[in-house]
């Protein structure tokens, strides 16, 4: 995670903001819709996919960016505040990566300009790991704008099942296997950091953790490949987030 400050966030005409509903930009100030713009001509124009905006990253950007205006500083955590990751997770979000811009100026063009100018600010801005992002700006007791920027990378909350049948379908396309219904050892196996659950013996198990479920590991490719194993069960458990990031587990049992 790369969290980054600067001490430096209006524009009075600034681009309505692209990819956030008509509802969403209603409620955005016209600083915040002027920054989440910016932000993504800055990625296309490097060739880098545009963030979307992350209503739960707002909620979890505002009241930091109330804080910075309250306390007349900018900072990434003040004494007695969670971090940016339990922010995150306080807000409801799942995300693998999260990152934080934050900055004070008088105006929102020259808070644009100054991470802009800054390789790290910038880094965080046009990072293709993250996809989602979020913007709040609020002013101070002296006129000046503090700005909280948050970007994520989301991870989709599947349910168990879902997450089953996404591995299962991922087994089914590289191999011959069959795929069978999932049972409560299977996800009891999951659970365990060694050996099985269950009477059923299986000739090798697969444990792993994933952000996203759109490949299976290589030493399950691997072993796949040999065409030893004709059945094979999938069982997904709870992982909690690991100071604040999110993931999938996931457990493959091959058999004979």
């Amino acid at each position: 995670m790369r969290v980054q400050a600067f001490a430096l966030a209006l524009c009075l005409c600034c681009p309505a903001a692209s990819g956030t509903s008509p509802s969403i930009r209603q409620n955005l100030s016209v600083a915040e819709q002027y920054l989440f713009s910016a932000a993504n001509a800055e990625r296309v124009r490097y060739g880098v996919q545009p963030l979307r905006w992350s209503p739960g990253l707002y909620r979890a950007a505002s009241r930091h960016a109330w804080l910075m205006a309250e306390r007349g500083a900018i900072s990434h955590q003040f004494p007695g505040e969670p971090n940016l990751k339990a922010r995150g997770a306080a807000a409801g979000l799942r995300f693998s990566e999260i990152a934080e811009n934050v900055a004070e100026a008088p105006t929102a063009v020259l808070i644009q300009q100054a991470w802009l100018n800054s390789p790290e600010h910038l880094r965080n801005m046009l990072d293709p790991a993250v996809d989602s992002v979020a913007i709040r700006v609020v002013q101070g007791a002296g006129g000046e704008l503090f700005a909280v920027e948050d970007f994520d990378r989301t991870v989709s909350d599947l349910s168990l099942a879902q997450q089953e049948a996404q591995v299962g379908r991922l087994l089914e396309s590289v191999s011959t296997v069959e795929v069978l219904p999932t049972t409560a050892e299977a996800r009891q196996t999951c659970m365990m950091d060694s050996g099985y659950a269950g009477p059923r013996r299986p000739m090798f198990v697969m444990r792993f953790t994933a952000v996203k479920l759109n490949r299976l590991p290589s030493q399950l490719r691997l072993r796949l490949a040999t065409g030893r194993y004709s059945q094979a069960e999938v069982g997904a458990c709870p992982v909690g987030p690991s100071h604040g990031f999110s993931m999938y587990s996931i457990a493959v049992l091959l058999y004979r």
